[in-house]
């Protein structure tokens, strides 16, 4: 049977929130004014803190972004979507994680992303890693390729995530046991539970006490990220070295010979 790598995206591919980061390239673009930014930059605060979201205050957070977009053009979204992940998102992914992704590719792991951020910015992500596919929170658009302001189906978090890998797994043949997981947060316990090989990535004090009495390995890629940061001039900023430690991450392992 087939294999799968499930990924979690904020805090395991990037640091921080994905959907701070989409907002944030919004408002630039004037999509959002600047107390709905403030909102979400206040989220981001919490959620850096805490290092996890609650489910209800996660369900806040999507409820104010999906009556920010109600009425918008799909099409319109998607585009500037693609911009933002482009310049905001991408260069923010781990190089480590990066590198991981491709060796599962290279192994003939198929590698989907789950998460809770929007379907759009989560397709144009895994796009950009090469990833097989991508399930995240679905807006309801309506007959006119307007967002209606409601969702369809549940957040992709918690069991539903760990429900939407066991539907992809059924639908492509894929070996759950011979599968693997990467997750930052407790939340997705019931993902690293479903697959035979889980993984803990930046994890938050409750996952890493699991994965610790369980056996499982651990990534830490913060401290490494930091420690690159020292020294580099605040002109540079972290997305002008990481988009090229991901592309050079990428290559390197791309490059290098099988074993």
């Amino acid at each position: 049977m087939a294999r799968a790598a499930f990924f979690d995206l904020d805090k395991t591919l990037v640091p921080g929130s994905s959907l701070f980061l989409l907002a944030r390239g919004l408002y630039d673009r004037d999509f959002y004014r600047a107390r709905d930014i403030a909102r979400l930059a206040w989220g981001q605060v919490v959620f850096q803190a805490v290092g996890r979201e609650s489910r209800a205050g996660m369900e806040k957070s999507r409820n104010a972004a999906l009556e920010f977009v109600k009425g918008r053009q799909a099409e319109e979204l998607r585009a500037l979507g693609r911009e933002i992940a482009e310049e905001r998102v991408l260069p923010r992914v781990y190089p480590d994680i990066a590198r991981i992704i491709v060796q599962h590719q290279e192994a003939g792991d198929e590698t989907w992303l789950l998460t809770a951020t929007p379907q759009e910015l989560a397709e144009i992500v895994a796009g950009g890693l090469g990833m097989t596919g991508a399930r995240g929170t679905i807006s309801e658009v309506d007959d006119a390729g307007r967002y209606t302001g409601a969702l369809v189906g549940e957040i992709a978090h918690g069991p539903a995530k760990a429900k939407i890998a066991e539907e992809i797994a059924g639908r492509r043949g894929i070996d759950m046991l011979g599968s693997a997981a990467y997750s930052d947060s407790i939340n997705d316990l019931p993902l690293l539970e479903s697959v035979g090989r889980p993984h803990a990535v930046n994890p938050d004090h409750q996952l890493r006490r699991v994965a610790r009495s369980r056996g499982w390995p651990i990534h830490e890629l913060r401290t490494r990220r930091r420690a690159l940061l020292i020294g580099v001039p605040s002109t540079l900023g972290a997305a002008g070295l990481f988009g090229a430690g991901v592309g050079v991450g990428v290559w390197a392992a791309r490059r290098r010979p099988r074993r």
